[in-house]
């Protein structure tokens, strides 16, 4: 596998489409200087300021600016710098964004992708700690996607550019600054409508996204010591939600136990067999349908707990430690 950085590859991904397509550009705060976490940088350098945009600071401007760009011909990418300030765009986002196609009969699109930053660590707070992306997957129009190592957020970043939909783009903090292991079987599929496996397994298969797929790669080799073999599948997208291969993963489901789903909600993750809100329910529920049977006992959820993150550190580190 690839050894540059996630934050290098989605850099990287974000250039070539750039040079290969002058309607693409960038609105941001700050972006022509790197934006929070440095993921432009360079970029004002080699394409100049009239397409790697900095702009106030407003949200919701941003988030207008970008549509009507995109249904003028433009490609745009924003950049949010957390995903918590996405509160302050939904109605560009939710009413006109992801509707104007549907509402135009076909005659506009909003090729626009919408780059969030998020994640539980690293002492940012309450307001800048939330993962919302359970929000967006509710709003028909809107495709969601959360690349969870470097090589693919090259991939469905470029992927993601070339889409004719808005796409909302979410990158973990916790992500940018890892290289992919070796072990890391190469990516073949194009695109990111489609989920895939990580790790064989024959026993339990555990689903997740973005930065839990490591956690859940480290529980599969933690199961393994203890004799239970672990299949991992990164879902990749969560609108639309895509196994890779629905025949392969019935054959796979007449021979393990049951599956475990673990997503990061908003904190840190907690087991449990019944939350509200988040995407592991209504991945749970789509299982019969994808070929996962569902035992006694089986069909967990490990998720975050309904409490607000912490500033101080150590206290944050606690909580996630008790889930």
């Amino acid at each position: 596998m690839s050894q540059e950085r996630f934050i290098d590859s989605l850099r990287d991904g974000i250039s070539e489409e750039m040079r290969a397509d002058p309607r693409v550009i960038i609105f941001g705060e700050d972006v022509a200087v790197g934006g929070a976490f440095g993921v432009t940088g360079g970029l004002a350098d080699e394409f100049g300021d009239k397409r790697v945009i900095n702009t106030p600071i407003s949200e919701d401007t941003i988030m207008g600016m970008a549509v009507g760009a995109s249904i003028a011909g433009k490609r745009p990418i924003v950049e949010i710098m957390f995903m918590d300030f996405m509160t302050l765009a939904m109605s560009q986002l939710v009413n006109h964004a992801a509707k104007l196609h549907f509402m135009s009969g076909g005659q506009l699109d909003v090729p626009m992708v919408v780059r969030v930053q998020q994640g539980a660590q690293g002492g940012w707070g309450s307001q800048h700690s939330q993962s919302l992306e359970a929000w967006f997957a509710h709003v028909p129009g809107l495709k969601v996607v959360a690349p969870g190592n470097a090589a693919d957020a090259k991939l469905m970043i470029r992927a993601a550019i070339q889409d004719d939909s808005p796409v909302i783009f979410i990158e973990h903090r916790g992500l940018y600054f890892k290289t992919d292991p070796d072990d890391l079987p190469v990516n073949d599929i194009k695109g990111f409508h489609e989920a895939r496996v990580v790790r064989q397994g024959s026993d339990v298969t555990i689903v997740s996204y973005s930065r839990m797929v490591a956690d859940a790669l480290v529980a599969a080799e933690m199961l393994g010591a203890k004799g239970i073999s672990a299949e991992v599948i990164d879902l990749r997208s969560l609108v639309p939600i895509a196994l890779p291969d629905p025949a392969a993963s019935r054959a796979n489901a007449t021979a393990t136990a049951g599956f475990m789903v673990r997503f990061r909600r908003a904190h840190n993750g907690r087991l449990q067999t019944d939350s509200a809100g988040g995407r592991t329910g209504e991945f749970r529920n789509r299982c019969p349908a994808l070929g996962l049977r569902q035992y006694p006992g089986s069909g967990l959820r490990m998720m975050s707990t309904d409490r607000k993150r912490q500033r101080n550190t150590m206290v944050e580190r606690q909580i996630a430690a008790r889930g």
